[in-house]
């Protein structure tokens, strides 16, 4: 009997063991709140006067500044299930002469039940929403309630990327490039479709798509000295990912992946496959990623350069450590502070992060 438990202590704790996150505690950080009392901060960016607009989930957009908040009016209908809500916003390049603002979010609107994922842009004037134009709807809806993606990020080109994710539906929609979902796209900033996109000129091919084989795509940025597209994907149970996104390039869901099904049980032997791209970095266990920005500026010091990724599982900022394009080290930051759903650069070279029913809060280093 003594044997028995002896046994089962030790499964348990190798159990126990293999599921927490093996990234060391860098404890020379603190924070400081700037946003209180939001529920589920998915993103947020600066105007031109610093003020913040905030997206929470649920369904509400919230100018901050000074201390003051206020709730935009003009916000579409939103399909609220799941992971689908409220999702990511970005000002145009030239937000100062045009006041266009661009969300993502998740919309009923279109063929068949449910809801899929939607980009937008509006005019943001006197604390209000107006001119609002539908730029690309997923297709078709879904009762899913997982994997919307999706992030937003304009190039230094102007070309507007967004990402979708495989809604749940890994067998059919990742590999096929005339269906939606699992996919980076890129459009213009009116939404018209740029004619040198890779599969362009493909019969019956999803025109806006620019990569593939993506499960569920939740952090996107680009790197300050080469302009590349960066994102970070969930993957399944092991197997998050951060790739480079290049035109046309199949990056391999569900065929290729460093993960498993939650049950434990393999989807595919596979890690790798000609014709489909590794990723630069993968997570195992995962840490479930939402959120990716670079430090570009010097308030951090010698952390300048680095790439941040926050952890919903772990509930932590990740900070890796670059040398070649190659992560060499990764340590927590805020460790503990709860899920981190959104990361921002703010104008002043301090890094924001938005951090699930606490608020936004400045990342300081001692």
């Amino acid at each position: 009997m003594k044997l028995k438990l002896t046994l089962i202590g030790l499964v348990f704790i190798n159990l126990f063991s293999c599921a927490q996150d093996k990234n060391p505690i860098n404890a020379n950080n603190s924070y400081e709140m700037v946003v209180p009392n939001l529920n589920i901060p998915w993103g947020f960016t600066f105007l031109p006067d610093s003020a913040m607009l905030i997206t929470e989930k649920e369904g509400q957009l919230i100018h901050f500044k000074n201390g003051n908040r206020t709730e935009i009016s003009g916000v579409p209908e939103i399909y609220l299930r799941g992971q689908g809500g409220f999702l990511d916003i970005v000002l145009h390049p030239d937000y100062k002469d045009n006041n266009l603002v661009y969300f993502s979010y998740a919309s009923s609107e279109g063929e068949g039940d449910g809801g899929n994922t939607t980009i937008a842009s509006a005019e943001f004037k006197n604390m209000t929403l107006t001119n609002w134009k539908v730029l690309y709807k997923a297709e078709p809806n879904s009762r899913k309630g997982q994997h919307f993606g999706s992030r937003l990020q304009f190039d230094k080109d102007g070309y507007l990327f967004f990402t979708v994710g495989d809604r749940g539906n890994r067998d059919e929609n990742p590999q096929d490039i005339t269906k939606d979902c699992g996919k980076v796209y890129r459009i213009h900033d009116d939404g018209t479709i740029p004619e040198d996109n890779p599969f362009y000129k493909v019969p019956n091919a999803k025109k806006a798509i620019y990569s593939y084989g993506h499960r569920n795509p939740q952090g996107m940025t680009i790197h300050p000295k080469t302009d590349e597209i960066w994102t970070h994907e969930h993957g399944p149970k092991g197997g998050d990912e951060i790739n480079i996104i290049k035109a046309g390039k199949n990056y391999g869901w569900p065929v290729i992946s460093y993960g498993v099904n939650y049950s434990g049980t393999k989807f595919t032997d596979l890690t790798e496959k000609e014709g489909m791209e590794q990723p630069l970095h993968y997570w195992d266990p995962s840490i479930a990623p939402s959120g990716m920005t670079f430090i570009n500026s010097d308030k951090y010091g010698d952390w300048n350069g680095n790439l941040l990724v926050g952890s919903l599982k772990f509930q932590y900022l990740d900070m890796c450590t670059l040398k070649e394009n190659k992560i060499v080290r990764e340590e927590r930051l805020l460790d503990g502070i709860g899920r981190v759903r959104s990361l921002e650069q703010g104008p002043d070279g301090y890094i924001y992060v938005g951090v699930e029913n606490l608020g936004i809060v400045k990342l300081l280093k001692q």
